[in-house]
């Protein structure tokens, strides 16, 4: 008899999780979204079709899961507690269209050579601005992705220059898509309850796309700017170069003023900067 949980109830899944003897754990930000109309809209954001090829990040027990592969989508699933990593297997043995990948992500993603037409996960900070970073610096985007994450992360992937939320990685992530805020989901849309709120954003992959000569070098240089706010973007290139004359010459190259903060340059001057650098190296 093929296993079940019922997903809406958090009754089911207690009972699901001590009779395999299972634990949550907080280390990992497990939580699961027992709200279906969300589970619903989410997916359908990521507008997959039949033969769509599906990465998600973090599946737990399969509730989105279960919505993806439902749509016949080509689904790899990447999960990190084996406790889950075993029931999803249990769960989805009768599924030819789906895979698992078991281990932690950040890892293990490179050793699939497929690369996927979508992406979908509900991750932690530290996952979301790390895996995003990687995988663009790695020269890898997806069509469309659909992330939920904690609402204040939220906010810094789709923050505008001059705000206090702009950073390197709402620079990173405005590089390579355009970001959208798609829905917010309160506490009690999960189980178990998270004393924060979340929101989930949707990325469509630029098609003007880098945008600049080194894009190993803009990704460096435009963290390397953000890591000290208060900082001049003449402090901080000229600490990243080791050479303030080589910071001022590519700051006049931009037509950049010395005194701004890299709070307040928006993505194309910053490519304007990254190329100057370039230049001066």
């Amino acid at each position: 008899m093929a296993l079940s949980i019922d997903y809406n109830s958090p009754a089911s899944l207690k009972v699901f999780l001590e009779e395999r003897g299972l634990a949550m754990q907080k280390k990992f930000g497990q939580n699961f979204l027992i709200n279906a109309q969300a589970r619903k809209k989410l997916i359908d954001a990521l507008e997959i079709e039949k033969g769509t090829t599906v990465w998600e990040i973090g599946p737990g027990l399969g509730a989105m899961t279960s919505e993806i592969l439902e749509r016949c989508a080509e689904l790899t699933a990447f999960e990190i507690d084996h406790g889950f990593a075993a029931a999803l297997g249990e769960l989805f043995a009768d599924k030819p269209n789906f895979k698992l990948v078991e281990g932690d992500v950040l890892k293990t993603w490179k050793t699939v050579s497929d690369r996927p037409a979508r992406l979908f996960g509900n991750l932690p900070y530290n996952i979301a601005a790390t895996i995003f970073a990687d995988l663009i610096c790695a020269g890898v985007r997806f069509d469309k992705s659909v992330i939920t994450v904690q609402k204040e992360v939220a906010q810094r992937i789709t923050a505008k220059p001059g705000t206090d939320d702009y950073s390197s990685f709402s620079v990173l992530c405005q590089w390579a898509y355009d970001v959208t805020p798609l829905m917010d989901l309160g506490g009690g849309s999960f189980w178990p309850r998270p004393n924060v709120d979340s929101r989930a954003v949707k990325f469509v992959k630029k098609e003007l796309f880098p945008q600049c000569k080194d894009p190993v070098l803009f990704t460096k240089m435009q963290r390397a700017l953000f890591v000290s706010r208060r900082k001049t973007v003449k402090n901080n290139l000229s600490t990243f170069l080791s050479d303030s004359q080589k910071a001022e010459d590519a700051l006049k190259k931009a037509d950049i003023d010395q005194k701004m903060r890299a709070e307040n340059l928006d993505i194309k001057t910053l490519l304007r900067l990254s190329d100057a650098v370039g230049e001066v190296l």
